[in-house]
């Protein structure tokens, strides 16, 4: 009893949300007033940051079911920040009948993602992911009920079904190799990563010649919340038929999760397959990126140009993954920056992300969605603040300095350089240098489109003004978002700061911390090994 107290103990944001989640649901039966759900929304977040920030990082690591280290506390602060924003992008153009059913589902998603986040059991992370993908469906459903919307939430239910089922049957896989359903265990709990950890011993177990089959349906289901080749074709056409709201939670909450998830299964838990991992996850970091920007060259519709965009920095993010598992492989040194740098991207592509979406949330209104490029002309004259957000948005993802977009392509490019050009690398530099070659050139076939847009707002004479009756929610969210991009662009430091003690927390060699959360993150982020 007393292990399961401390359990929901280490879990109380995640305990505030359900509740919160559950009371907005059945409140709604009882008022419909989308206001009052979106404030209560609003400070059920606040109150689950609060809880947060008072969580003490553990003395010695944890080996049940919920891990918190570094990881685990900035994933789920980016995650929480995820539904502020969303909440107040939703204040406004959130169906007023419908109001707590959407509220609560988008809370729900925000918990599935802090779930993933902390997970140090196979059972629990499924269960994270799960709860990610069905309140998904319903949001989906909710953002706009006409023929495009229903044949893009049915797409997505499906494709979602059959990602799952590829996740479970890798994990049980997995399971019936090692025994043990624990990622991270010690001495007297082993798990996963002892299971794996030596190539020779995992070669003689029964089911050890399997090994590599459940780490492509590991990364095949996971891939799926990052939209990465082959699974990525859903993508645009999800994106295109739902509202502009939706499609930016789809871009950012699926893939902190996905993150999240290859993280703690891929790297960490399976180190006796970074040799097939590495590879594995080059090949596919080449064929997303390139696929996603080639693509998305010749797109007139916001969204879907977004949502190539969206596959695109999938791939980017698969690079750093793949020099974690290249360093883990042979460099010597395990997470040589590839972790931190993966970590670091995920943070900075989701504020553009958020703010580019919720900038084209605020210009639309209830009846209509800001949906071509060409509705985005004469904005930097009609207006101006909006049209400034969303350029500064797309430069941050073109990866244009000094925006925060441009730090994290440094990083992650920079793992990439340091494995292919270290002795140590061996036959592996050569791929990790093409890597980088093609990595440069997708950078700069996507600054093409980008740009575009930006120019398209500035450079072309207005033909019909947007509505802009997206609500001041939806601005305030812009504005935030926009805001925290130029923050993190210009003291980058402190992001990387936290992104590198990640990475020594899951490597098991960060330093020991037992005070909180919110003192602890503060002095590494001002002092910076």
């Amino acid at each position: 009893m007393f292990v399961e107290w401390k359990t929901i103990s280490l879990l109380w944001p995640e305990v505030i949300l359900g509740a919160a989640a559950t009371s907005i649901f059945v409140g709604g039966a009882f008022t419909k007033s989308r206001a009052y759900w979106a404030v209560a929304a609003l400070v059920s977040y606040v109150v689950a940051a609060a809880a947060l920030f008072n969580i003490g990082l553990p003395s010695a690591p944890l080996t049940g079911p919920v891990n918190i280290d570094v990881l685990s506390l900035g994933l789920r602060g980016l995650a929480l920040l995820v539904g502020l924003v969303f909440t107040l992008i939703a204040s406004r153009a959130a169906d007023p009948e419908l109001a707590s059913e959407f509220f609560g589902s988008l809370m729900l998603v925000v918990l599935g993602v802090m779930l993933v986040a902390s997970a140090n059991e196979l059972a629990l992370l499924f269960l994270g992911l799960e709860m990610i993908s069905i309140p998904t469906y319903v949001l989906l459903f909710l953002g706009r009920r006409d023929r495009a919307t229903s044949e893009a939430t049915m797409k997505y239910f499906f494709l979602s079904i059959f990602s799952s089922a590829l996740l479970l049957y890798g994990l049980t896989l997995l399971y019936g190799i090692s025994g043990t359903t624990i990622l991270v265990g010690s001495g007297s709990t082993p798990g996963l990563a002892d299971a794996f950890a030596d190539k020779a011993a995992l070669a003689a177990k029964p089911l050890g010649a399997i090994a590599p089959l459940a780490l492509i349906l590991v990364i095949a289901g996971l891939g799926f919340k990052l939209a990465i080749a082959p699974l990525q074709f859903y993508a645009p056409d999800v994106y295109q038929g739902t509202t502009n709201a939706n499609a930016g939670l789809l871009a950012v909450a699926p893939k902190i999760a996905g993150i999240a998830g290859l993280v703690r299964l891929a790297i960490v838990a399976l180190p006796g397959l970074s040799d097939f991992a590495w590879q594995l996850l080059l090949v596919l970091a080449v064929l997303t990126m390139t696929i996603g920007n080639i693509c998305a060259l010749w797109q007139s519709n916001l969204r879907r140009l977004l949502a190539y965009s969206s596959i695109a920095h999938g791939g980017y993010l698969l690079i750093g993954l793949a020099a974690a598992a290249g360093a883990t492989s042979a460099v010597g040194a395990q997470f040589e920056g590839g972790l931190a740098a993966a970590l670091f991207y995920v943070g900075v592509y989701a504020l553009a992300n958020m703010g580019a979406f919720a900038t084209l949330a605020w210009l639309g209104s209830p009846r209509r969605e800001v949906s071509g490029v060409d509705e985005l002309a004469g904005l930097g004259h009609s207006h101006p603040l909006a049209a400034a957000i969303i350029a500064v948005c797309m430069f941050s993802l073109a990866g244009i300095p000094p925006l925060a977009g441009f730090w994290g392509k440094l990083t992650l490019f920079t793992s990439a350089i340091e494995i292919a050009t270290s002795t140590a690398g061996g036959g592996m530099s050569r791929w990790f240098l093409i890597l980088s070659v093609v990595a440069a050139l997708n950078a700069a076939i996507a600054a093409a489109y980008y740009l575009r847009i930006v120019a398209v707002m500035f450079f072309q004479p207005q033909t019909s003004a947007p509505p802009a009756g997206g609500g001041i929610g939806a601005l305030a969210a812009a504005i935030l978002c926009g805001g925290l991009v130029l923050f993190v662009g210009a003291f980058p430091g402190r992001g990387l700061a936290i992104a590198t003690q990640s990475e020594a927390g899951v490597k098991g060699d960060g330093p020991t911390l037992t005070r909180s959360v919110s003192e602890g993150l503060h002095a590494r982020a001002m002092h910076p090994r």
